[in-house]
């Protein structure tokens, strides 16, 4: 690139002649732009916005107030729009954001007039409230259905500290038995228990004092492992076993995985004396098309 600051005249001495390679050298283009080029780029800071803020949401029109998009100061909206920072305009003048708009009326909306999406837009609205930031939305969204019941299921579910790594075992088993078996579909054994003692049908009017009873050498004696791929349990609380099984299957159908499960027997695996493992065995098949 040669840069020229002023005329001058053609001179036959080549001492005084400057080749475009030496001119390059001695005038390069900065890395960042300079006044000029940014006045003729991007307007110098601060941006100065209109009192009516025509917007383009990933290709979404809206159009609202500055102070709506103002209402909560720590929010996404509100810095973007205070004028510390830069906002692309598009061909026609909106200001641009780089963001799918399908739920940004949802935001517009609580930040106009306090209104809450339905319920079938409350978890993408979150989502998106989430990105942005907005604070009072979040704590709204929370505290109705369905996260608010999301928020009871979690705390279950905190009760077992691999559930999660358990649910990727399971899709992990049943993808490679799929891949290597040429096979539409994999099943595998997962045992799901809600007790850490096993009961055998006469012990249970006494289960609780027999369990308090044993020793710790005792108690050994009843540990072991099943014949199973996945183990879920055991935990303390009122939700029993059919309620884990819902959150397992529930969490798999949210990640696009079809399943199906059914109780195909107990391990019923010999302990000690008359006791028996009686921790009931789950057939899951994983369709994956």
């Amino acid at each position: 690139m040669v840069v020229v600051t002023g005329q001058s005249k053609a001179s036959g001495d080549p001492d005084e002649a400057m080749s475009s390679s030496d001119a390059e050298d001695d005038f390069q283009e900065p890395a960042t732009p300079t006044a000029t080029q940014a006045g003729q780029a991007l307007p110098l800071l601060p941006q100065q916005f209109p009192e009516v803020v025509p917007l383009n949401v990933g290709g979404a029109y809206f159009t609202t107030r500055l102070s709506t998009l103002r209402r909560y100061e720590d929010t996404m909206l509100a810095a973007m729009f205070s004028g510390r920072h830069y906002i692309p305009t598009d061909a026609e003048g909106r200001y641009f954001i780089d963001r799918d708009g399908t739920y940004f009326g949802d935001i517009l909306n609580f930040l106009r007039s306090g209104d809450l999406p339905p319920r079938e837009r409350v978890r993408p609205v979150y989502k998106e409230a989430q990105y942005y930031s907005i604070g009072p939305l979040l704590d709204h969204l929370e505290d109705i259905q369905p996260l608010k019941g999301e928020k009871v299921r979690q705390a279950f579910l905190g009760l077992m500290p691999y559930y999660k790594d358990h649910l990727e075992r399971i899709i992990e088993i049943a993808k490679l038995r799929a891949v290597q078996r040429k096979a539409r579909f994999a099943k595998l054994k997962v045992c799901v228990f809600k007790e850490e003692m096993p009961i055998t049908p006469y012990e249970c009017p006494h289960f609780n004092s027999l369990r308090f009873e044993r020793s710790e050498s005792e108690a050994k004696l009843f540990e072991h492992h099943c014949e199973v791929d996945v183990s879920f349990g055991p935990w303390e609380a009122v939700a029993d076993v059919y309620d884990l099984l819902h959150c397992i299957v529930t969490d798999l159908s949210d990640r696009g995985i079809t399943v199906d499960h059914q109780c195909i027997g107990v391990c019923d695996k010999h302990l000690i004396n008359h006791y028996y493992c009686k921790r009931p065995i789950y057939e899951f098949k994983i369709t994956w098309w």
